[in-house]
């Protein structure tokens, strides 16, 4: 297990959109963009229905998730990071971690999910294995 530096976990705390790439059982690569959050020293991310990437961390546990950053980096290139990791799924907490996440991404003031009632969801739970990408976090 990787160590996040505090540079890459301003850029994930910031409310950067994570793309996160699961595999789909053909091999081929699922792409869906979600909010991410930190517990400790792994992500996390809500989601409210069984969608396919959680069918897919469900079969394969291995994913990458990425965060596209603000700040220009010398040759003139925009900071991104990249985050190499394996993923498990646990059953409910999905409505419990998305709102404090709309909150960042949406608002104070947002109540997500905006339904009565929500299901439980599920929660991926993502331990970090290597990052990458142009950033300050490059030299960790």
């Amino acid at each position: 297990m990787a160590t996040l530096p505090d540079s890459a976990r301003e850029l994930i705390e910031s409310g950067a959109l994570g793309h996160l790439v699961t595999l789909n059982a053909d091999g081929s690569p699922q792409v869906t963009c979600v909010w991410i959050g930190l517990e400790g020293d792994e992500l996390v991310a809500g989601h409210l229905f069984r969608h396919q990437k959680v069918r897919n961390i469900e079969r394969d546990p291995r994913v990458v998730v990425t965060f596209e950053g603000t700040r220009i980096h010398p040759p003139g290139l925009k900071e991104y990071l990249v985050v190499r990791a394996r993923a498990r799924i646990t059953e409910g907490g999905a409505p419990e971690l998305l709102q404090p996440l709309a909150h960042v991404q949406l608002g104070p003031d947002v109540q997500f999910p905006a339904m009565p009632d929500p299901p439980p969801g599920f929660v991926t739970r993502i331990t970090v294995e290597r990052i990458g990408g142009v950033g300050p976090w490059k030299s960790a």
